[in-house]
Formats: C-alpha cells, structure tokens, sequence
C-alpha cells in the first residue's frame, strides 16, 4: 500500500501537422478538400458530443444520482476513504477501465481501512481484503481511486488492497485467493477485459511506481486460475438449459 502522493504520473498530449505540398489546386482537389473539411467538421462536432456526453456530470445540476453506501460487489460492506484520497468521476464514460491493480497492505484490514478515511494519507484503492475473504469497498468503481501513484492508471484500473506482508507467504489465505478471484473475474466482466498478466498487474508493475507489492510470495498462476474458473462459472449460469 504505502502513501503515494495525490496522483503520480503527468497526463501527456500529442499532436500533428500535415505537411502541404506544392502545386495549383485542381477543381477535383478543391472539391476533395471542400468534402474533407465537412467531415473535420462533422468529427469534431461528434467528439465535441461525446466530451460532453462524458463530463456531463460536472455541470451543476445534473450530477450523476448515486446512493449512499451502494457497493459495487454484492456482499461488500461500505466502508468510505476520505474524499481526499480519490476524484470523483463517471467511469467508464468517462475513462475506460482496463486494469485491475493488485496491492498488499503491508499491514491488518483495519490499518487499511483507518489509513483510507484519513484525508492526509492521500491514498486509497476501491476495496479492501481480508485475510477471511470479507470485502470491504472504500470507493466506487466509477470513481478514480489514488491506488497507483500514475495518473493515468489510477483512471483506468481498479485497484485492490489485500491485508497482510509481502514478505509473509502466510498472509495469502486459500480464503483471500478465492475471494479475491470472484471479485476480479466480476470487474473483468462488467468492463470487458481478460483475465490476464497484460491486465491484472501488480502494484510494483505500474510505470514509475516504487512499491514491491503484492511481493514474490503472491501466486500469480493460481490466482489467475481462480479468476478463469470463477468467469466460466458465471458463463454456464448465464447460459439458457436445453
């Protein structure tokens, strides 16, 4: 876990210039041209659209309706970080997510839980794991945790704590593994993503992070097995019988 600073990391933008070329402009250039800027025109209105339709929630008035203490994972208990420690956001209209961001608390369920309602830790992931298997959610998903210490993945994963030490192999329950696993095979679902080592990452895999979790003692193939068992069981209940 650790405390990581409001948001690490620095939003980048980039951009292009066409080079022109020499020569007069034929009627049939001109009229390519004239088309092109139509559909400049239209594209930009379009994504002039979709920002709005993205940070529709920011003018006042029409905040998105949320209810207090809704969870995101049936069977959670809710159990708020201070608003200090995550932004508020519509996710993923907003920002896509993607990632899955796996931590160790370096501590008990309970540190984790006083350090996330403490406005000066700045830091905070979306749940928090006991070494039983119960779930607590400290964020909403929809909402832009500071996990990762790099912006960019702080608005694209969802990140969660597990307690315990990652120099003791003993924190990692056959408990906590199979809870942890139907938790992140349920956020692969709902934002469409695989159950993979591309998008299940450790804390210490996130560019320009300094921490060591979930350390060497995390098994990331059983893990990841649980994950793919827990996806296909949900498949076959969503399938219709014969």
């Amino acid at each position: 876990m650790g405390k990581s600073g409001r948001e690490g990391g620095q939003e980048q933008g980039s951009g292009s210039a066409d080079k022109g070329s020499g020569g007069g402009v034929t009627r049939r250039r001109a009229l390519w041209i004239g088309g092109g800027g139509v559909l400049a025109a239209g594209a930009a209105a379009l994504g002039a659209r979709e920002d709005l339709a993205r940070w529709w929630w920011r003018v006042p008035g029409h905040d998105k309706p949320r209810t207090p203490g809704a969870v995101d994972y049936r069977g959670a208990a809710w159990v708020a970080a201070s608003p200090e420690n995550w932004r508020r956001a519509d996710r993923p209209a907003d920002y896509g997510i993607d990632r899955v961001v796996i931590h160790v608390v370096q501590g008990s369920f309970g540190d984790a839980l006083r350090v996330f309602k403490d406005p000066g830790h700045a830091a905070a992931a979306h749940y928090v794991l006991r070494k039983d298997g119960h779930v607590a959610q400290t964020v909403r998903e929809l909402d832009v945790a500071f996990h990762a210490a790099n912006r960019s993945y702080n608005e694209r994963s969802i990140g969660i704590e597990h307690e315990g030490f990652v120099d003791r192999p003993e924190s990692f329950t056959a408990a906590m593994y199979a809870s942890s696993a139907r938790l992140t095979a349920g956020i692969c679902r709902r934002y469409g993503f695989p159950a993979d080592r591309e998008h299940i990452i450790g804390h210490t895999e996130v560019p320009g992070a300094d921490h060591t979790d979930p350390g060497p003692h995390w098994d990331w193939d059983r893990y990841l097995k649980l994950i793919r068992a827990e996806m296909r069981r949900a498949e076959k209940k969503e399938k219709p019988g014969p």
